[in-house]
């Protein structure tokens, strides 16, 4: 295939979804991932699209002013869906934090759920999230950063499309993270923004405990944030089906079920 081929299914993609990753485009076009850089390249130096962490989407995406709305219900509303089972989640997952440990906190009603159950650890607590600032910062043995970018509103969360967000020296030894939906694809979400975001934190943390819901295995979320192989320990509820949960242990995932 030519370059003015692969050019014109990029572009044909990129208007149909708003963003592709860098592995599907290295998949659907049968090209080398060399190859697949120097066009990226090469269309974001000539306008066309914008080259983003994972991929790349339609320039325009992240312009100024203010921040396009999330895909998702807001936080106000997820919040109270599944409530019981989300506050088990998050009891268990706040078990895993040892004294004084560096962690990430992504932003989600389900890793806000942690936040009342670490108190007294002294933590190092990187979070997107601005709802999970106000209900730490009473904490006072707790140290708090937060990332450079635009506030969204409705979920209260940072994000921001660019490399230089201020996180670049940071290391966690665990990132806790919420999913839109979980299945053989792997960790799944309704927004691109979202997984931009969330794969830079993926990055500065030495594992990635999940937080989902038995909800989320029977819901579907149409961009990948990581295969099932990249995740180390997933905490469900009891609703889990016994079919879901040996599909994790099958790819080596540890798996805690939240009383």
């Amino acid at each position: 295939m030519h370059a003015a081929q692969r050019d014109a299914v990029i572009t044909r993609l990129l208007q149909s979804e708003g963003f592709v990753s860098f592995r599907y485009l290295c998949e659907r076009l049968d090209a080398s991932s060399a190859t697949i850089r120097r066009d990226l390249e090469r269309l974001d130096a000539e306008g066309r699209i914008e080259r983003v962490r994972g991929g790349a989407r339609l320039k325009g995406g992240a312009g100024g002013g203010e921040p396009e709305r999330l895909v998702g219900a807001p936080f106000e509303q997820n919040r109270v869906r599944h409530a019981a089972q989300k506050a088990a989640i998050g009891r268990a997952a706040a078990a895993l934090c040892g004294p004084g440990e560096a962690i990430i906190l992504d932003g989600g009603t389900t890793t806000f759920q942690m936040c009342g159950h670490l108190d007294g650890l002294n933590l190092q607590v990187l979070t997107n999230s601005l709802h999970i600032v106000g209900a730490m910062l009473p904490q006072p043995g707790t140290r708090i950063s937060v990332p450079g970018g635009a506030v969204y509103r409705e979920q209260n969360i940072i994000l921001s499309p660019f490399d230089d967000d201020g996180i670049s020296r940071y290391h966690a030894s665990k990132l806790f993270m919420g999913a839109a939906a979980i299945g053989p694809r792997g960790l799944m979400q309704a927004d691109v923004v979202l997984i931009q975001a969330e794969q830079k934190l993926m990055d500065k943390a030495e594992q990635l405990v999940v937080l989902a819901d038995s909800s989320k295995f029977r819901s579907s979320a149409p961009f990948q944030v990581c295969d099932l192989d990249r995740i180390d320990v997933l905490i469900t509820d009891a609703g889990a089906r016994p079919e879901d949960v040996e599909m994790l242990k099958a790819r080596d995932i540890e798996v805690i079920v939240a009383g």
